[in-house]
């Protein structure tokens, strides 16, 4: 079975918004074995100068990276604004390529309000833009976990109603 691992910093704060993922948590346990790990991350002041923000970056970078040494032999993706853009159909075959021929692990990596610092992104990955729009990270995790489903369920030619 797939293990899937979603690394996110920040928790969630709105109980209806952790309900929902709560919900696809649950429903995508018939299809792979997922797991969220959840990094703190920094607080982001009002007034900020870019030596501040690359500072941020940087420590929630860090915290990232202790989290990805556990899955050297994983498949790693982050969601990037600069990433690829996929279709339902085409993410779902992305996640079936990747379990059937490199790995048996894939990890998402969801960063802070303000993205990654440029260390992280040297680690050997996939980039993933789920929109050039901006969303708040809290809800990508939504996103990414529904996308998941939907891909697991395209995969198996079974009915999903949006």
């Amino acid at each position: 079975m797939l293990n899937i691992k979603i690394v996110c910093v920040g928790k969630i704060k709105e109980k209806s918004l952790e309900s929902l993922i709560n919900e696809y948590l649950k429903r995508l346990t018939k299809y792979c074995k997922i797991e969220i790990i959840t990094v703190d991350d920094e607080k982001v002041p009002t007034s900020l100068s870019t030596l501040e923000e690359n500072r941020i970056k940087e420590v929630e970078g860090k915290k990232i990276m202790q989290k990805l040494e556990k899955y050297e032999n994983a498949s790693i993706y982050f969601l990037d604004l600069k990433g690829k853009e996929y279709t339902s159909y085409e993410f779902a075959e992305e996640i079936q390529n990747v379990a059937t021929y490199l790995s048996s692990t894939i990890v998402f990596v969801i960063g802070g309000t303000l993205g990654f610092s440029d260390e992280i992104l040297k680690i050997p990955s996939k980039k993933i833009c789920f929109s050039k729009m901006t969303f708040p990270h809290q809800l990508i995790r939504l996103f990414l976990l529904e996308q998941i489903f939907r891909a697991f369920k395209i995969q198996n030619n079974e009915t999903y109603h949006h």
